[in-house]
């Protein structure tokens, strides 16, 4: 997916429909001069709903249309027509969107199912025609109701991918090559920190039958809670995964020490993030040496969490990663 095309954050201006205005009419016809009222109901205004699209992987399509202003229910006529409700306007957004208010913050929708539909804005009701008000004790009514009026507000719609397994490391650590070499996914891949200016999602099959969905998170730095690096810009996606693999390179200086930032990070930012699966996963395994890789393993043995080395280069332990995650995935 190209830099300039994703798109996971963008304010918009929503207007539901106003009602349509009742009738006040007296039936007449060449035989009746004096009929009884027969004004009919004013229509619905338009709906706001947003509506699921697994199809979709961003919110691109909503960077150059921004306001969103459904149409107004028709008015009441006589003979108790009752007047058009007007077309609902659909926004379809990628699975995993949340809508807030641009005000309160506060959430009014989230997305996670495919063609699952939200109406953000109700339309306006239509009013009621002259004839609704007719009774026995008011035979002639000369009023109808004015359509109710239509809702607006502006909201920001947030893209939190969907993903079984999120990739959490500092960059340069790996996670774009994993993610190629599992899945068809094909990001960017240097050897220079930052490569990865977007998020990237792979399905990973486990055999004929299964698979799970693998995204490549930007990768964190120190300070990123507080906005540093790419810092919250890209660590809500982490909120949406079942579980979360933690990647080391193997010739990090200070494994544990790397870990533990990573963990800080997450905490400082939502501590919520703490209770999600885990895996450790020690990648570049093929720039180890026999002792080396049994040093690294002694290491890590203090953590409680699963621990693999392995290379996405030369495929060492790659299928018993994947097992691994699936395992986890499924140990419910």
């Amino acid at each position: 997916m190209s830099e300039n095309n994703f798109i996971d954050f963008i304010k918009i201006y929503l207007k539901s429909g106003n009602g349509g205005a009742g009738s006040v009419h007296f039936h007449r016809d060449k035989r009746t001069i004096k009929g009884g009222p027969d004004g009919g109901d004013g229509g619905r205004g338009g709906h706001i709903i947003l509506k699921g699209n697994r199809n979709l992987w961003t919110l691109l399509h909503l960077r150059y249309h921004k306001h969103f202003i459904a149409g107004n229910g028709g008015h009441g006529s006589s003979n108790n027509r009752f007047g058009a409700d007007a077309d609902d306007i659909y926004i379809e957004v990628p699975l995993g969107t949340q809508v807030k208010d641009a005000e309160t913050n506060e959430l009014l929708a989230e997305v996670t199912e495919h063609n699952q539909e939200i109406i953000l804005l109700k339309g306006g009701r239509g009013g009621k025609g002259n004839s609704f008000f007719k009774s026995a004790t008011m035979r002639t009514p000369r009023f109808a109701q004015q359509g109710e009026e239509g809702q607006e507000r502006w909201v920001y719609i947030e893209l939190k991918i969907l993903a079984d397994v999120g990739l959490v490391g500092f960059p340069n650590a790996g996670k774009s090559t994993l993610l190629s070499s599992v899945s068809a996914a094909k990001p960017k891949i240097a050897d220079y920190p930052f490569t990865t200016l977007v998020p990237n999602v792979g399905i990973v099959k486990v055999n004929d039958r299964y698979s799970f969905v693998m995204a490549d998170i930007p990768g964190i730095i120190e300070g990123a809670h507080e906005g540093k690096g790419l810092g919250l810009r890209f660590l809500r996606h982490i909120e949406r995964n079942s579980i979360l693999l933690f990647l080391i390179p193997a010739n990090s200086p200070d494994i544990l020490a790397e870990y533990t930032t990573l963990i800080r990070e997450l905490e400082l930012y939502n501590e919520e993030l703490l209770n999600k699966k885990r895996i450790v996963a020690i990648s570049k395994a093929d720039l180890l040496s026999i002792e080396d890789e049994k040093k690294i393993l002694r290491k890590i043995s203090k953590l409680s969490e699963p621990k693999i080395l392995f290379s996405s280069v030369s495929q060492k332990k790659l299928p018993e990663l994947v097992n691994l995650i699936w395992e986890k995935l499924n140990e419910d």
